[in-house]
C-alpha cells in the first residue's frame, strides 16, 4: 500500500540521512519514478524533505524532523530486531513486510538508544545460512502471491483452492479448510482439514492457491502447537514403517536416532558397540541411514536390508575399482 511505502521512506531518511533516489528505489523495491512522485506527495503533506542536486546529492528531512511512532523500550525493541532477523518471515511470503516493520522499530527508539541497538543485532547471528561443516542451510522458496493468498485465507477464516504437488504424486487441486500456519527447520506448512479429515501441506508443494468466499470449516479458537505435535505424532507412528537392529559405535548413536523416528530396544554388546532396535519411517529412509552411517554401523535385520547396503556397496567398489573414465571439457 502506498501509505505504509511512504512511512518506510520517511523512516530511511531518518536513519540514513541523505539518500538517492537509487538507494531509496532500491530499499522499497520500487521503480526511481514511484520514488519521485513519493516525495512530491510527503512534500505536499508538510513533511519537511528536500533535494540537494550533484553527485553526493540527494534527499533528506530538514534537521529535528520527528514522527509519532513511540512506546517501545530499548530491550523490547532489541528483541523485536533479533526475532525480526530470523528467515521464517520469508517462508511465508512477509518479507518485504519485515523490512518495513524493523525500519519502524528502530525509528521508534530515542535517538541516544538508536546506534545501540543498530549494533547489538551486528553482534548476534541468528539462522546462519551454513552449519559448522559449510553444509547450506536453503530455505524453501514460496512464492509472494502463493504466500499472500494462503495468508489471507488463514487469517479471514475462509476456505482455500490449493494446486497441490505430493510427492510422486500428478499435482491436482483440492479445496481445504485452513487452520493455521507453522514453519519448523526453514519449512512452512499449513495446517488445514479437507472433508472434515486432518491434512498437513507442504508449502512449497502448493503451486496456487486462491482463496474462496465460503467461510472454512474449523474451530474458533486452536491450540497449533498441540495441533502439530499431533500430527507430528501420527506421521512417525503412520506409513510403511520398518523397524531395524542395527550395531552401531557409540560415538556415531546420535547420528543414528537423529534420523530414526523411534528407538524400541538397546542394550550394549560385549565389544562396547550398542545393539539397538529402531524404526524408521519406510525401507528408503532406513537405507538411507545406515549407508551414510558407512562402517560405524551394521545393520543385523532384517535380511533385505543387509542384501541392499550389499549391492550397493558392491557398485561403489566396481566402479572405483575400474580406470577412470574419460575426461570431459
Amino acid at each position: 500500500m502506498r501509505a505504509d511505502r511512504l512511512v518506510s521512506l520517511v523512516l530511511l531518511l531518518r536513519q540514513h540521512g541523505r539518500m538517492s533516489a537509487t538507494a531509496l528505489a532500491r530499499e522499497l523495491e520500487v521503480s526511481t519514478r514511484t520514488v519521485l512522485r513519493d516525495i512530491d506527495a510527503l512534500s505536499a503533506a508538510g513533511v519537511p524533505v528536500y533535494a540537494e542536486r550533484g553527485r553526493l546529492g540527494g534527499f533528506a528531512l530538514l534537521p529535528g524532523f520527528q514522527t509519532e511512532l513511540t512506546g517501545l523500550s530499548h530491550e523490547e525493541a532489541l528483541a523485536l530486531l533479533v526475532a525480526g532477523s530470523r528467515r521464517g518471515a520469508q517462508v511465508f511470503g512477509l518479507g518485504p513486510a519485515l523490512a518495513s516493520a524493523m525500519r519502524k522499530v528502530v525509528d521508534a527508539l530515542p535517538e541516544s538508544h538508536r546506534a545501540t541497538a543498530a549494533g547489538a543485532t551486528r553482534r548476534l547471528l541468528i539462522d546462519p545460512e551454513t552449519d559448522l561443516l559449510s553444509r547450506r542451510l536453503v530455505a524453501e522458496e514460496v512464492p509472494d502471491t502463493i504466500a499472500a493468498e494462503i495468508r489471507r485465507a488463514v487469517f479471514a477464516g475462509h476456505r482455500l483452492r490449493i494446486h497441490y504437488a505430493a510427492v510422486d504424486r500428478t499435482p491436482e487441486w483440492r479445496t481445504v479448510d485452513p487452520i493455521g500456519l507453522v514453519t519448523v527447520r526453514e519449512h512452512g506448512y499449513l495446517l488445514a482439514t479437507r472433508s472434515g479429515a486432518d491434512r498437513t501441506y507442504r508449502l512449497s508443494r502448493i503451486l496456487a492457491a486462491r482463496e474462496l468466499a465460503e467461510p472454512a470449516q474449523r474451530p474458533e479458537r486452536v491450540d497449533l502447537d498441540r495441533a502439530w505435535q499431533e500430527r507430528s505424532t501420527r506421521f512417525r507412528t503412520g506409513g510403511d514403517q520398518v523397524t531395524v537392529l542395527v550395531r552401531v559405535d557409540p560415538a556415531r548413536r546420535d547420528d543414528l536416532l537423529g534420523t530414526a523416528l523411534a528407538v524400541r530396544a538397546e542394550e550394549s554388546d560385549a565389544d562396547g558397540r550398542l545393539r539397538l532396535e529402531v524404526t524408521f519411517q519406510d525401507p528408503r529412509h532406513a537405507e538411507w541411514a545406515l549407508w551414510h552411517l558407512g562402517t560405524h554401523a551394521e545393520a543385523l535385520a532384517p535380511q533385505w536390508l543387509r542384501d541392499s547396503l550389499r549391492h550397493r556397496a558392491a557398485e561403489i567398489a566396481t566402479r572405483y575399482g575400474a580406470p577412470p573414465g574419460p575426461a570431459t571439457a
